[in-house]
């Protein structure tokens, strides 16, 4: 066994940093500290960031939680990521952008996540230099009241390196979701759209 794929198979995902602290980042951002994991929550806005303190001091006074950290900027926020998770509009020109601006200041280590019901995980991993550490999930990533573990689908380009998908599994079961892991579908469409050769 290589070096690097014995340093792979130990992958734990210990400090998360979340893009954009707007609703539904926020209650990531709330549920991870619940779970114990320290987070650097990011927005451009500073009301929401304020919204998020507020809430994480309510949190931590009922659980024993991980920690909050806020950030003024997308560099703070991944400086010492394992995992970063975008909430951008879902829309293809903010992914790119955001894709690409953690690509460029998280460490090598960092896997790229996003929440998408649109896009597929195959094109926004071919514009970074990081393909096989490139995640997205669709479903409902906060748990919530919950009496079942919500399912969550966890999608990965045909680069993605195995490690990075059982860690990212590891890391939504710890939030209490049940996470089905498999290759993007929009791939093998892809593929499936050639024209044969005559």
């Amino acid at each position: 066994m290589t070096q690097e794929a014995a340093g792979q198979s130990l992958l734990e995902i210990r400090r998360v940093a979340i893009i954009g602290a707007g609703a539904a980042g926020r209650s990531f951002a709330l549920a991870c500290a619940a779970a114990g994991f320290d987070v650097v929550l990011e927005d451009v806005m500073p009301a929401n960031l304020w919204r998020a303190e507020a809430e994480y001091s309510d949190l931590s006074k009922r659980f024993a939680a991980g920690s909050l950290e806020l950030a003024s900027t997308v560099e703070d926020a991944v400086r010492t990521a394992d995992i970063a998770v975008d909430f951008v509009p879902d829309e293809l020109e903010s992914k790119l952008e955001i894709f690409s601006m953690i690509d460029r200041m998280a460490p090598p280590r960092t896997i790229l996540c996003t929440p998408s019901y649109a896009l597929s995980i195959t094109d926004l991993a071919s514009c970074v230099y990081r393909p096989e550490r490139c995640v997205a999930l669709r479903g409902d990533l906060v748990r919530g009241d919950a009496v079942v573990a919500p399912t969550v689908r966890l999608l990965y380009p045909a680069a993605a390196l195995k490690p990075i998908v059982e860690a990212v599994s590891r890391f939504l079961s710890m939030l209490g979701l049940a996470a089905e892991a498999e290759a993007d579908p929009d791939e093998p469409a892809l593929i499936k759209n050639i024209p044969a050769a005559r």
